[in-house]
């Protein structure tokens, strides 16, 4: 890193920034981790997205034992479809581009599915057939939500006929035991 004098550019081994002000570029280096911060940051929206995209994928699974966490995979598949639909570009890609520029590197000319799912996990001509796969995976996942959440249901309502209850799970345990009767005094 070297010093210069007015107007004279300045290259930074440091942050790979080149500037008239060096100063500028060894506080871009050493803020907040400067371009390493950066870097991991990348890596952590760029986990963030895979994790989202096995979550909507799988996540309605997660439905049939958890019941609640149907609402947030039902959020999930309704941006997932939007994001197709409509041409929408994910937040997570904003972040994702804002963090590769500050750590010095070119912004993306592409989105997450076509840069890291296209071509890598599937061929282009097939991205089609891809969504349709993931959106019939998502309606079997729900159906099955629907179907597991009908006889349990059925079973809860049987189950009050005869007498029992629910565990803490709305899942039957079977006939309530009995109390024990103890003798009272007056």
């Amino acid at each position: 890193m070297g010093r210069s004098g007015a107007g004279v550019q300045v290259r930074d081994a440091g942050t790979q920034c080149l500037s008239t002000r060096p100063h500028v570029a060894r506080a871009k280096r050493t803020y907040a981790g400067g371009i390493m911060g950066y870097r991991y940051l990348t890596t952590l929206i760029l986990g963030l997205h895979f994790a989202y995209l096995l979550y909507l994928v799988a996540g309605g699974f997660l439905a049939w034992r958890w019941p609640r966490a149907i609402w947030p995979h039902l959020a999930a598949g309704v941006w997932g479809f939007a994001v197709i639909a409509g041409r929408l570009v994910c937040p997570l890609t904003y972040a994702e581009d804002w963090s590769r520029r500050q750590a010095g590197e070119a912004g993306l000319t592409q989105g997450f599915i076509d840069r890291y799912v296209e071509g890598v996990i599937y061929p282009q001509q097939y991205t089609h057939v891809a969504q349709a796969l993931t959106a019939v995976i998502v309606l079997v996942s729900w159906a099955g939500y629907l179907v597991r959440r009908k006889k349990i249901r059925a079973s809860l309502k049987s189950l009050e006929q005869l007498g029992g209850r629910p565990d803490h799970h709305g899942e039957a345990m079977g006939a309530a035991p009995p109390r024990r009767r103890t003798a009272h005094r007056s």
